[in-house]
């Protein structure tokens, strides 16, 4: 009997865990507005991103030009530590979306609210209510410092390429 009933709870998890697989659509971040082109698309079709700042405190985040390598490497610790256990670096799920391409989607001010303040962005801002319904798990608050959130934000343009 104990036996169905483990075998029954993992045939549920993977169906919950496979759910927003793949064939989830590119756009699953529910984009607002518009121009950037999908990874790997060179038809030059537009694709619509968001241009909200996300709920929190930050309004204005000065972006490096070049990258700071140092907060790449900070962001990268990060990454491995508190992100890489739900998140991939490509366009793969995991758990959560993967990061291929999100700082192209997202301005940093929503990207650095949704690090910081993750609780009061699942609740109140709708691009990610509509992520959490394709993924059905709720991303926790991973109470990740301001700075080390800088540091995450840099890794991520890195991985989407910015120099």
């Amino acid at each position: 009997m104990k036996v169905k009933q483990l075998i029954s709870l993992s045939l549920l998890g993977l169906v919950i865990l496979g759910s927003c697989g793949p064939e989830a659509p590119k756009d699953a971040y529910v984009p607002t507005k518009a121009t950037l082109k999908e990874p790997g698309d060179n038809s030059g079709v537009a694709v619509k991103t968001d241009d909200s700042k996300g709920k929190g405190k930050f309004t204005n985040v000065a972006l490096t030009n070049p990258l700071d390598q140092k907060m790449v490497a900070g962001g990268k610790a990060q990454y491995a530590v508190k992100c890489g256990a739900c998140h991939k670096l490509t366009e793969e799920k995991l758990v959560g979306p993967g990061w291929k391409g999100v700082t192209e989607r997202r301005k940093p001010e929503w990207i650095m609210n949704f690090i910081t303040n993750t609780d009061e962005m699942i609740d109140k801002d709708p691009s990610v209510q509509a992520l959490l319904e394709k993924c059905i798990v709720r991303m926790p608050n991973q109470h990740v410092s301001d700075d080390d959130a800088r540091s995450l934000l840099e890794f991520m343009r890195n991985n989407d390429g910015v120099k």
